[in-house]
C-alpha cells in the first residue's frame, strides 16, 4: 500500500523511532541508564541529543550508541548572535564527524532549531521566553522578516556544518517556518498538533510526505499532562504562572496523565500511516518542571516530560502513562 505520492504507508510505527533528551537533566553516571530506558523500555531507534555543552553531547551520545540507539546531535545555544551560533555549531560538528567516523550510518547532525525564536533579530524580544509571548499573538507581521532573515541564515550554517561533518544534516524548523529543503538530507519539523482542527492537522502531514522527495522527520510533537494539554499543544507551559516563587500551576487546571499518552499515541499512529519516516517524541524529562504532591506546584502537568521527577529527587524518575502509551506505539 502507498500514500498518494507513492512512498510506502506502514501501519505500525515510523522507521524512525525517537525521542529527544536534554543530556543536562542528569549526571553523567545517570545517562547510561537513561539511554538503556530509552532504547530497552520505550523501544526507541534513536534519540535526540540537545544541549549547549558539546562534550557533554558527546558523552551522552556514546552512551546511546554503546545502548543500541543511533544518535541525532543537536546543538542548541539560545539567545545568541549569529557568529557565537556558527561557531558552536562548527565545534559541534567536528565532534560528531569523529562519533560518525567511529560508528557509521549511526549519526545525524541538526544545524540548529526554530532559529526565529531561538536566535535574536528575527521577533522582537531579549530572550526566548518574550520571543514566544511575540509569536504566539503577533506572528502574523513578522512572517516576512523571518523568512527573508531565515534564507540567509540556514544556508550559512549549512555550509558550516558540511565543511566538517560527512553525515546526513537536517534542521529541525518551527511549524510556522518556510524552509528550502534543497540542499538538506532530511526535511526535519517541529509539528505539534494544537487547536481543535486535527483534519487540518493531518492533511499538513500528509502534504509533507507526498510534496517531498526527501526523508521526512517530525523532530518535535508533544503535550503537557492536563485536561485540556492536547489542545494546547506546545504551548502547554503557558499553563504555569513563572513569576512566584516557586512557580505554580494556574487556577482551573487538573492533572490527567491520559491526555498526554493520548496524544502522544494517535500522532505516533498518524506519522506511520502517513508514511512519516522518523519522529522524535518532546521528550524524556524535564528537570525544571518537577511533580509535586500539592497540584498547585504540580508543574510536571505543564512539561513534556514521558517521565516525572521531584524537585527533591530529580534525578529518580517515574513513568508516566505517555512512557508506557508511547512504548506500546514503538514495540509494534
Amino acid at each position: 500500500m502507498t500514500t498518494s505520492g507513492g512512498r510506502p504507508m506502514r501501519a505500525s510505527a515510523p522507521l524512525v523511532r525517537g525521542i529527544s533528551y536534554a543530556t543536562g537533566q542528569h549526571p553523567p553516571e545517570v545517562v547510561p541508564e537513561v539511554m538503556r530506558t530509552i532504547h530497552e523500555d520505550l523501544h526507541c531507534t534513536s534519540v535526540m541529543l540537545m544541549d549547549d555543552d558539546t562534550t557533554r553531547q558527546m558523552e551522552a551520545a556514546r552512551s546511546a550508541l554503546e545502548a543500541g540507539l543511533d544518535v541525532v546531535i543537536r546543538p542548541y545555544l539560545p539567545d545568541r548572535r549569529r557568529k557565537a551560533v556558527l561557531a558552536h555549531l562548527v565545534s559541534t560538528a567536528r565532534a560528531a564527524e569523529e562519533l560518525r567516523q567511529e560508528h557509521p550510518g549511526r549519526v545525524t547532525l541538526l544545524v540548529g532549531s526554530e532559529f526565529s525564536l531561538t536566535s535574536p533579530g528575527m521577533i522582537p524580544g531579549p530572550r526566548v521566553f518574550v520571543r514566544v509571548q511575540v509569536l504566539v499573538r503577533w506572528r502574523r507581521f513578522f512572517d516576512r522578516r523571518i523568512t527573508r532573515k531565515l534564507n540567509r541564515l540556514l544556508p550559512e550554517a549549512l555550509r558550516a556544518a558540511r565543511a566538517h561533518f560527512g553525515g546526513p544534516i537536517t534542521y529541525a524548523a518551527g511549524f510556522w517556518e518556510q524552509v528550502d529543503w534543497s540542499d538538506f538530507d532530511i526535511v526535519g519539523i517541529n509539528l505539534y498538533r494544537l487547536g481543535t482542527d486535527h483534519a487540518a492537522y493531518e492533511q499538513r502531514v500528509r502534504t509533507l510526505v507526498r510534496d517531498s522527495d526527501k526523508p521526512v522527520f517530525v523532530t518535535e510533537f508533544g503535550c503537557g499532562a492536563f485536561e485540556g494539554a492536547d489542545r494546547r499543544g506546545p504551548g502547554s507551559f503557558l499553563a504555569v504562572n513563572w513569576f512566584t516563587d516557586p512557580p505554580r500551576m494556574r487556577a482551573g487546571h487538573v492533572r490527567d496523565e491520559a491526555t498526554q499518552a493520548g496524544y502522544l499515541g494517535e500522532l505516533i499512529d498518524l506519522f506511520a500511516e502517513a508514511g512519516i519516516d522518523g519522529c522524535f517524541v518532546f521528550t524524556f524529562s524535564m528537570a525544571e518542571f518537577p511533580h509535586h504532591d500539592d497540584a498547585s506546584y504540580d508543574i510536571d502537568m505543564a512539561g513534556f516530560g514521558v517521565v516525572k521527577a521531584k524537585a527533591d529527587d530529580p534525578f529518580h524518575w517515574e513513568p508516566k502513562a505517555a512512557f508506557h502509551e508511547v512504548a506500546r506505539r514503538y514495540a509494534r
